[in-house]
């Protein structure tokens, strides 16, 4: 017989339950092994030498009461070997001192063991300490059933704690997920419209270079046009004043002689 995993909680001896496993399991209080009890015959005879020995129905009670809550608390665990269905547990026994030092030095030295990571997150130390905190919660239901209860209130409002962290940390890394591929994105897309900008600033100083040269030549042609204008003019104009000297010329050439 292989048992499940070691466990820090303390369960009784495994116990066959069926060796055809295709049966419905019974519930895990029908499976609390005891001794059979005898139909109720009236009252038992005490035995000889007082009322030590006998074990009054009120104690009985509240110990299957106990049983019924420690199978609630830390349900039986069962598994399956060879076709047969074994089943273990939760033990009732009292704890002593020396139990709860065995219990220390066995968490001390399975996190030594597993390699648990002592700060951060780590599930090996959480898990560690779950199995811990049930075994406390086993050995204080036994001596008294409502703090017992209330520690369970207390551990499972831990775990809903944690897990509500842990809803809350997978959220955050998803969002943080999605901003980075959007920023990705958004990069891609910002290097994108950088290279069209940079294409297009080429484009427009190549125009401006061309717009440039054609003004340059259109100035180099109105210079050079309009130097040929003004040689023009100045030639008529010397030809004018030319021309105008040679007709004073003539006409005092002319008023001349009839003066004499």
């Amino acid at each position: 017989m292989i048992p499940p995993n070691a466990s820090l909680v303390k369960y009784d001896n495994p116990v066959l339950v069926s060796r055809n496993t295709d049966k419905k399991t019974p519930r895990a209080r029908a499976l609390k092994v005891s001794s059979p009890q005898p139909p109720d015959q009236g009252p038992v005879p005490s035995p000889p030498g007082g009322k030590k020995g006998a074990v009054p129905p009120i104690d009985a009670k509240a110990a299957q009461q106990t049983d019924e809550i420690l199978n609630s608390i830390l349900p039986p665990r069962e598994w399956t070997e060879n076709g047969q269905l074994w089943v273990q547990q939760v033990s009732s026994t009292p704890a002593t001192r020396l139990d709860v030092v065995n219990l220390q030095e066995e968490l001390d030295r399975r996190l030594q063991q597993r390699q648990a990571r002592e700060t951060g997150i780590c599930p090996v130390r959480r898990e560690l300490y779950s199995q811990c905190f049930d075994e406390l919660i086993r050995q204080v239901t036994i001596n008294c059933a409502e703090r017992g209860l209330l520690l369970l209130r207390v551990r499972d409002e831990i775990r809903m704690t944690i897990a509500a962290y842990q809803t809350l940390y997978e959220s955050s890394v998803a969002f943080g997920m999605r901003k980075a591929l959007q920023a990705e994105q958004g990069k891609a897309d910002m290097e994108k419209k950088i290279a069209e900008l940079e294409n297009d600033k080429r484009d427009l100083e190549r125009q401006v270079n061309e717009l440039k040269a054609k003004c340059e030549q259109i100035e180099k042609r109105a210079a050079e046009q309009r130097a040929v204008e003004e040689k023009k003019h100045t030639e008529e104009i010397q030809f004018l004043k030319r021309t105008n000297q040679q007709l004073k010329t003539q006409l005092e050439g002319i008023i001349a002689p009839k003066n004499k």
